[in-house]
């Protein structure tokens, strides 16, 4: 909930608090609006009480050409900006200042989405939608369109313009691929030239090229830090633990992990790691990955590549102590291959070498 204080009460604020939500702010600025029709236009344009609405749209509910919404639109706009210049607008000094202290402690810039969970009684669409009107209106306030390649955002203007946030992202943006793999802010700001971290970390999460994962930023093509599958996920659990886990040990994980969508099945996670050639079965039910040296295969393809390997037959404890390097898999198992396999004979006491 937005807490507005009026001067009167600055002293005292703690005791003379008023609470106010969005709504009525957004309601009692409309009603500096004389015309019924123009506030009409800004409520359904901005999305103020519902969705938002093209011009086409409110041009036929009202009986008027696209062309005329855009202008009447345009005007109320610079009049509600130039009375909040003046000051004469209802509540916005109080708004622009809560706004301004709340980005202050971000970074100097937000997401509307993290501007409104932090300011407002609910962080809806409708919400969102009157925060960045608000923001809008804000004389010391910057706001930066959603579009392909930044989310909605809301800046402190003396700090920087749009034209300066989209320079400063776009050399995160290098860092990022200089680095070319998923690292924390501080590195990205110190490769950036960039010396305040937190103002760096505020930046990265307006675009819509980065994302982040376990405190890591990087592209968002990157599955280490979006992973957009089952699979992705597995490689990104395995990966960041580093070590050999059970198929069930990975389903525990993903659950309790910082995923957007945690809902998959042990069964799924499963079927996912016998398809993908990223991951070897090593053990029962346990799984690595190739990337550290593993390779696909049953227990005698391990036997065979280790004599191979080798060029000359092995002692039995030798080629289990070979095998267990790459396999999770019990000594008896080993041994049995050894002993029932045709691709292998024994040519002394405990000695085996390659069938052929």
């Amino acid at each position: 909930m937005l807490t507005l204080y009026t001067e009167k009460d600055s002293d005292n604020m703690a005791e003379q608090s008023v609470a106010i939500t969005t709504e009525k702010i957004v309601k009692d600025i409309l009603k500096t609006i004389d015309r019924e029709r123009e506030q009409e236009i800004i409520a359904r344009r901005f999305g103020l009480f519902e969705r938002k609405e093209t011009l086409e749209q409110i041009g036929e509910l009202l009986g008027i050409t696209r062309e005329r919404v855009r202008q009447l639109e345009k005007a109320v706009v610079s009049r509600l900006k130039a009375q909040a210049s003046e000051d004469t607008l209802p509540h916005l000094v109080e708004i622009q200042d809560r706004f301004i202290k709340e980005l202050q402690a971000t970074g100097n810039i937000a997401r509307v989405s993290e501007l409104t969970a932090r300011v407002a009684d609910k962080n809806d669409r409708i919400t969102q939608s009157r925060v960045s009107f608000l923001a809008q209106l804000c004389p010391r306030l910057v706001v930066v369109e959603e579009n392909d390649h930044f989310h909605h955002s809301v800046a402190i203007k003396e700090v920087h313009d749009e034209k300066t946030i989209k320079s400063l992202v776009g050399k995160i943006i290098d860092s990022i691929k200089t680095i070319g793999e998923p690292a924390h802010i501080k590195q990205i700001a110190e490769t950036a030239g960039h010396e305040d971290h937190t103002h760096a970390h505020a930046l990265a999460s307006t675009s819509k090229h980065l994302a982040t994962l376990n405190d890591r930023w990087g592209l968002t093509k990157w599955p280490m830090v979006n992973p957009k599958n089952i699979r992705d996920k597995i490689y990104v659990i395995l990966h960041e633990t580093g070590k050999h886990m059970h198929f069930n040990e990975i389903a525990e994980a993903i659950k309790e992990s910082e995923f957007k969508r945690k809902d998959v099945t042990t069964q799924a996670i499963h079927n996912e790691l016998i398809k993908d050639k990223r991951f070897v079965l090593i053990g029962r039910g346990i799984y690595a990955l190739k990337e550290w040296g593993y390779a696909r295969g049953t227990v005698a393809d391990v036997i065979k590549e280790v004599l191979k390997k080798a060029g000359e037959p092995m002692h039995r404890d030798d080629i289990v102590r070979e095998v267990l390097k790459s396999r999770k898999v019990k000594e008896t198992t080993i041994l049995l291959n050894l002993q029932g396999k045709p691709q292998f004979k024994r040519v002394a006491k405990a000695t085996y070498a390659s069938a052929d």
